[in-house]
């Protein structure tokens, strides 16, 4: 009797075990079933409808880079995939290997590509390698690195995304040509892009060089960024033909020690500063700074004590950042004071501030700049989203008009006494990093002051003190 009562369970776990699924599809859809179940259900479904089934392969190419998936799972539907569909993985790869989020997949995947030499994918490797990562601690870490020199060898990976980034003339690729730059740059290659931009002949047709070199021979500056590249042809097109001449004859005013270090973010400042105050366009680097230190003696300084990253009392004092200034920051720190000084700048500064303390469901921010007639204006945008308040999303329209201007600027508004969070915090670095703006956050310390940061990409960040925006 109990020999018998055993047989009867184990064939009741063995029928269990090989027991049909109802939905196969379904249970594909559902991430974080169980990898086993979604194997069988892949064996179930490729039985039922076959391989080269439309309906097949629609279900399991979401597997390869959809979130909630076993790297398991996903090379099962990879191999399948790439036995019937070779073209469309290639096309779903190339869009969305820039896009995952899971590490140890994209590891993966990359490995997969090297080792079956998928070359359609190289530029899939090299958009995805040019997303900053901190994975790993240096470039030649990354899987995407890795594939490539596998698939071209070491010496010939640097040449192949420079050589992509120049023979890539596609409209539709401007994009992938801005995410090679960048990687250029970080890869230390920055003279070569110079050089290109300085001395090769550049087809009429190639819109994207012809504007980038433009800006690099009647302004001397070179992008670093793929903001920076958006930038440069919006201001090399013909709507803004009135700020280029202007800035190319601003430009011409100064030496070459001032001219060779200026970045992309110091033309609408040196526009400012020609139109405004001209006098100090024949000023040294050093002369105005030793303005400024003057300016900032024995004051109170104020700085983030409660946000992310790493600060102290000095993080944003003028003597920490004094040897890393440019010409171009020293300008625009005193274009900054002297906007402050103007009673009706205080005033809008004042009102609009205060309606950011009214409202919490946002930061408020926009773009500080000069009229037609010189005059300091403060414009104001909406967020694109509003998540929170403590985040300012800045909308494209902002960033339009930032193209001229000589700020973008924000509150902390979150109270009158917010001085704990004086100063930019990280996600506002991050902001600086990006779009490599000059930026300018204004903290609340009390119902009449300010205290205002000047801050740009690379972690500068200048206390500018407090000011009284009731007088």
């Amino acid at each position: 009797m109990q020999v018998n009562r055993l047989f009867i369970m184990l064939f009741i776990l063995t029928s269990c075990g090989s027991k049909q699924l109802s939905n196969p599809i379904k249970v594909l859809q559902e991430t974080g079933r169980s990898p086993k179940v979604q194997l069988k259900a892949m064996d179930q479904l490729q039985s039922e409808i076959g391989l080269s089934s439309d309906s097949f392969q629609e279900v399991l190419m979401p597997l390869l880079w959809k979130p909630g998936y076993t790297n398991q799972v996903r090379m099962a539907a990879l191999e399948r995939l790439w036995s019937v569909d070779q073209q469309g993985v290639i096309r779903t790869l190339r869009q969305q290997l820039p896009r995952l989020n899971n590490w140890t997949w994209l590891v993966e995947v990359c490995d997969w590509i090297a080792k079956n030499n998928i070359t359609q994918l190289r530029e899939g490797l090299i958009s995805s390698w040019a997303s900053p990562t901190m994975m790993v601690q240096s470039e030649k870490e990354r899987p995407e690195y890795l594939a490539l020199v596998e698939m071209v060898g070491n010496e010939e990976v640097v040449n192949l995304v420079f050589n992509t980034l120049v023979h890539s003339s596609q409209s539709w690729k401007q994009s992938y040509r801005s995410r090679c730059l960048e990687l250029l740059h970080r890869v230390g290659e920055r003279d070569r892009i110079v050089a290109l931009l300085e001395n090769a002949e550049i087809a009429e047709d190639d819109a994207y060089l012809q504007d980038l070199r433009k800006s690099f021979v009647e302004l001397g500056i070179a992008p670093y960024t793929r903001e920076e590249v958006i930038w440069i042809r919006k201001l090399a097109s013909p709507e803004y033909a009135t700020f280029w001449n202007e800035a190319r004859e601003a430009l011409s005013n100064l030496d070459d020690e001032r001219r060779h270090s200026l970045e992309l973010r110091d033309v609408p400042v040196a526009v400012s500063v020609n139109r405004h105050a001209p006098e100090y366009m024949t000023m040294g680097k050093d002369e105005i700074l030793n303005t400024i230190a003057g300016q900032l003696k024995g004051a109170r300084y104020y700085y983030e004590t409660e946000g992310g990253g790493t600060f102290n009392e000095r993080s944003e004092q003028f003597r920490t950042h004094r040897s890393r200034l440019t010409w171009g920051d020293a300008m625009a720190i005193q274009m900054m004071t002297k906007a402050l000084q103007v009673p009706q700048v205080r005033k809008h500064l004042l009102e609009y501030g205060v309606r950011d303390i009214n409202d919490k469901t946002t930061e408020y921010g926009g773009i500080i700049a000069l009229d037609e007639k010189g005059r300091f204006e403060i414009l104001e945008f909406e967020p694109k989203v509003r998540h929170h308040d403590r985040r300012f999303n800045a909308s494209q329209q902002m960033f339009d008009a930032g193209y001229t201007a000589l700020f973008h600027f924000h509150y902390h508004a979150q109270k009158y006494r917010n001085g704990d969070h004086a100063g930019p915090g990280l996600g506002d670095k991050n902001y600086a990093d990006s779009t490599r703006a000059n930026c300018v956050v204004l903290t609340f310390v009390n119902e009449n002051e300010v205290n205002v940061d000047y801050y740009r990409h690379g972690g500068v960040v200048v206390d500018l003190v407090t000011f009284n925006l009731r007088q």
